[in-house]
């Protein structure tokens, strides 16, 4: 029995069947084993990447508010491009994608505190 659950789990694995919740540290790890692009130049090509996912995002919104009607499983699968992109950025710039997260929360509560959430400026 022992040896059919390892062949289980080595199928799920060559398949990239997740069966438990993905943590930004695992995806960050299996995102880039899918990665391909100079990496002499990654964090441009990576940025470059990133502003046009985003465009592509906001192309389909822009779709669904002009003809009132769109595929938001499509945005999705947009917004999945974008965070491929953001997690190969991370990985790039030696901060993990988890890290950034936390950074970035304890920023906006910190703004929602102070009741600085509505303005402008990275200093608020």
């Amino acid at each position: 029995m022992q040896k059919l659950e390892e062949e289980v789990r080595k199928y799920m694995q060559d398949k990239l069947i997740i069966t438990e919740i993905i943590t930004p540290d695992l995806y960050e790890n299996l995102a880039s084993q899918t990665a391909i692009f100079p990496k002499e130049k990654a964090l441009e090509y990576l940025a470059l990447g990133l502003t046009s996912e985003a465009g592509e995002v906001a192309g389909k919104v822009k779709k669904l508010i002009r003809d009132g009607k769109g595929d938001k499983k499509a945005i999705a699968s947009e917004i999945g491009d974008v965070l491929w992109y953001c997690a190969m950025m991370a990985k790039e710039v030696g901060v993990p994608l988890n890290t950034i997260m936390q950074e970035n929360l304890r920023k906006l509560h910190s703004r929602k505190e102070r009741g600085t959430l509505s303005g402008s400026g990275d200093e608020r």
